[in-house]
């Protein structure tokens, strides 16, 4: 089995311009890919995982991986999949928020002599003559099919402004100046990029006379259709000081049930025929599956050392003992404090614990949330200095631990 049909066994392909073609690259090792991560933030988060696996994936079968940081592109925003206008970023941000995804990015693929490459398309796209674009690649979109883009569509509703507008044009423009540069033939990103993708084949065929293709890969949503990654706190990041290993670990060890195959297939480098093996499984057996699931992801991402104190430390806790070396912890400073009191809602709150102190009160009331093992019943229930001197343990449900300790 080629790394092709590997990709097509595990769920990952959404669409492609010439299957039959783009196979022959990749399982020969003769794709040039790219791959493009827009820095919106100072870490990768969730979202890109699936991106991250697949360069790894193709670099491991002899394909040439180049990540292109968005820096240019920033400065625009991507409208794809928004109702409403990104929030403009200083370049001083995204130069700061593009280091830190090299960082990141190392972590999964090779940037050594000859292998993958990392560029910023601020390179060439900050430099470009307005009259110059206008002429030379203006006059090789049509208006009335940018339009009709599914990436324009919701922003459509609202408004969709010039700036964004162009973002089609520039992302096209990266292929472009990829293909010239480095022979970049193949391009990959998420399904929601199909348009844009298209038009930088396009500009390739009109103005080099050559062909290049494009593939998008499936979404990373949970049963229900929503895009995963996401918990009450925020983003589940890559970046260790923004979620903790404990907390990767713990997103992924209680992830739903219907999800746990789909994401081992998508996400791990576990064999096809062990990930068969753990489909059979049912019921409570299936956290056996989460937990190979949390360590693999754990492990990819932070490392084995990190990946074992997780799972060390949420083993303990669900077998009702007392390592919280690992726990995701939160400092309480005497601001906190009314009286030298603070009560266990205000400290939920402050930790991203529960999104509102509504939430909060039904939990407690529901019999939903322990302090230090110990159900609580009254919303009103408040912890001292002395208390936390020592700290304490929150626990809402069965899965969602959290210590508090004096500053």
């Amino acid at each position: 089995m080629g790394v092709y049909e590997e990709l097509v066994e595990r769920g990952l392909i959404a669409q492609v311009t010439d299957e039959e073609h783009i196979r022959e690259l990749v399982n020969n090792g003769k794709a040039v890919f790219y791959i493009g991560f827009d820095p919106t933030a100072d870490s990768l988060h969730v979202g890109h995982f699936m991106a991250l696996t697949l360069m790894k994936r193709l670099q491991q079968a002899g394909n040439k991986p180049i990540a292109l940081i968005g820096g240019g592109t920033a400065m625009i925003g991507d409208p794809s999949g928004r109702t409403d206008m990104r929030q403009m970023m200083t370049k001083e941000t995204i130069n700061h928020n593009c280091e830190c995804f090299k960082k990141q990015m190392s972590r999964f693929i090779d940037f050594g002599e000859g292998k993958a490459i990392m560029v910023n398309n601020a390179d060439w796209l900050l430099d470009l003559n307005y009259i110059e674009v206008l002429r030379e690649v203006g006059a090789c979109f049509s208006v009335n099919r940018m339009l009709n883009a599914e990436c324009y569509k919701q922003r459509m509703e609202k408004g969709l402004s010039f700036l964004e507008f162009n973002y089609m044009i520039m992302q096209s423009y990266d292929f472009y100046a990829l293909y010239q540069k480095y022979g970049c033939n193949l391009q990959f990103g998420g399904d929601d990029q199909w348009s844009n993708m298209i038009g930088g084949m396009e500009l390739i065929r009109r103005k080099l006379g050559k062909e290049a293709n494009a593939m998008t890969i499936t979404l990373l949503t949970n049963s229900e259709g929503k895009k995963m990654g996401k918990t009450q706190k925020g983003a589940v990041w890559l970046d260790a000081e923004k979620t903790t290993p404990y907390e990767f670990y713990q997103y992924w060890r209680n992830v739903d049930d219907g999800d746990v195959i789909k994401c081992m297939k998508l996400l791990t480098f576990i064999p096809m025929s062990e990930i068969n093996e753990y489909a059979k499984l049912e019921g409570a057996e299936l956290n056996k599956a989460k937990e190979v699931l949390a360590y693999s992801l754990t492990e990819l991402v932070h490392g084995k050392e990190e990946a074992d104190k997780a799972q060390t430390a949420a083993k303990a806790l669900f077998a009702g003992g007392s390592d919280d070396s690992n726990m995701p912890t939160t400092t309480v400073e005497d601001a906190d404090f009314e009286d030298d009191k603070v009560t266990v809602l205000s400290l939920m709150i402050k930790a991203g614990m529960i999104k509102s102190n509504g939430e909060g009160r039904r939990l407690i009331q529901q019999g939903g949330i322990s302090v230090n093992d110990e159900k609580i019943t009254d919303v009103f229930t408040a912890v001292s200095k002395d208390d936390l001197a020592n700290g304490i343990v929150v626990k809402k449900g069965k899965k969602v631990f959290h210590k508090f300790t004096l500053a």
